[in-house]
């Protein structure tokens, strides 16, 4: 079997990087292999959300999620929205009066990145300039942000929120989609242009001559060989260890992520709310009987303790909501199927009462959740690799630890570019292996800061 380009991996990066290559740069022998069905490993454990929403210390993120999303309006379009993209938006809040101007200038430094314009909404106003974003649809709605520090005004939109909430930036070129319809339309162009998906695990990488020849295969039918100069590593939790097999040491860990959903029965959280997050630290609430109770246990005393600010969610339709939370950041080898912690929804449901207070109406009964996950493949500073790695013919498209859904369009039309030797985007270079020679760019990062995981 002859391929012009061997992808490893279905989910949603290397469904985007298969499109590139064959539908809009033409490559005819396309093949994307994955002992999975596509997108069933994490593309489908993730928020599905998308933001251009990034804290610097360059524009180069939110370069590259701009891009992105222009090119999700416009497959939305020709589809007629078949996945169902809504621009929301997000809205980060804080009951913390000190917070509320930490929040209002990053705000300005992520509008002045590229996001768009800030507008601020103060105590006293009418805000009449506030602009409520609808439901569904996406078309003619503001970018930027609006910050919103007055009680009235957030009280009006956002009635579920904490009476404590002093204030709130809702950014607004920000939404969620269907992550399933999105690959599966992208794998159908694909497939419509020749692209062809292998059910199959990758066992290893011909790398005679100190470039890609081709790629080793196995299934239930035995193993057999790829002829390829092309070899597209999209491998997700396993990105690093497929690096290894082509000889390559890649600068990524992993680590885990957990989603919990339920039915709110009693319509705690808005079903017409943005993605919402709660920027401040959590102690979970107790009853004084359940606190003497976890203080006498010595896993229990854990609860007791101070938790992260990021606790976040959004309604998905029905009368279900999603809850997040990243509370366990070791790093980790991927292995599935992932366990979790029986307290692991109380946690979460706990964490989320402390923004939307009607949910401690479930303390006493949560309707049945279900918990899943994935892994994050993450590198120091949080930013995606993408583009050639040290070999020729082989390239790399992975570390999208927590926001492939919402930057797998432009990269991979960013990775088709480098695969074909067309003209590269300014942002290039802040995405690929080599960034790790330059000290200028390391410097960016020297005080530990990263791009923006939420």
């Amino acid at each position: 079997m002859n391929a012009e380009a061997v992808i490893c991996g279905a989910g949603i990066a290397g469904i985007a990087a298969a499109y590139n290559l064959s539908v809009r740069r033409g490559l005819r022998g396309v093949v994307i292999v994955d002992e999975r069905a596509p997108l069933s490993l994490t593309s489908d454990k993730s928020t599905e959300c998308y933001r251009n929403w990034w804290p610097g210390p360059d524009d180069a993120m939110t370069a590259l999620t701009n891009r992105s999303i222009d090119m999700l309006e416009a497959l939305a379009r020709e589809s007629g929205n078949r996945f169902l993209m809504n621009r929301r938006g997000y809205l980060f809040a804080t009951a913390d009066e000190s917070r509320a101007e930490s929040m209002r200038a990053a705000a300005r430094t992520s509008c002045a990145l590229g996001a768009g314009e800030l507008r601020e909404h103060e105590a006293g106003g009418s805000g009449a300039d506030y602009r409520v974003a609808p439901t569904t649809g996406f078309e003619d709605l503001p970018d930027g942000a609006d910050f919103i520090r007055d009680p009235a005004l957030i009280r009006r939109h956002f009635p579920y929120l904490s009476e404590t909430t002093v204030a709130v930036v809702h950014a607004r070129r920000c939404g969620w989609l269907s992550a399933q319809q999105l690959g599966m339309y992208l794998l159908e162009q694909a497939r419509a242009h020749g692209a062809e998906l292998v059910q199959a695990r990758v066992t290893g990488v011909d790398t005679r001559g100190a470039r890609v020849r081709g790629v080793t295969i196995a299934d239930d039918g035995g193993t057999r060989s790829i002829a390829t100069p092309v070899f597209v590593n999209a491998a997700g939790p396993f990105f690093r260890h497929v690096g290894e097999m082509a000889g390559i040491e890649l600068p990524v860990f992993g680590e885990s992520h957990v989603k919990m959903s339920f039915h709110d029965q009693r319509g705690a959280v808005s079903q017409n709310a943005p993605l919402i997050i709660w920027n401040d630290p959590v102690y979970l609430p107790w009853s004084d009987d359940e606190r003497r109770a976890l203080e006498d246990d010595d896993e229990g005393r854990t609860l007791l303790e101070e938790f992260p600010a990021g606790v976040h969610g959004r309604p998905a339709g029905g009368d279900t909501v999603l809850i997040y939370w990243t509370l366990d950041t070791r790093r980790v080898e991927p292995v599935f199927p992932q366990t979790w912690d029986a307290s692991t929804p109380e946690i979460l449901l706990r964490g989320m009462s402390a923004m939307v207070p009607a949910l401690a109406d479930y303390f006493d009964g949560l309707p049945q959740p279900f918990v899943d996950g994935g892994y994050y493949a993450k590198t120091e500073e949080n930013r995606p690799l993408v583009g050639p790695a040290p070999l020729e013919g082989a390239y790399l498209m992975g570390a999208f630890s927590g926001f492939g859904i919402m930057t797998a369009c432009a990269a991979g039309e960013l990775l088709a570019a480098h695969v074909t030797g067309a003209p590269l985007p300014e942002y290039a270079p802040a995405f690929m292996l080599e960034r790790y020679d330059d000290p200028d760019y390391l410097a960016q990062f020297a005080d530990g800061q990263t791009a923006g995981q939420i």
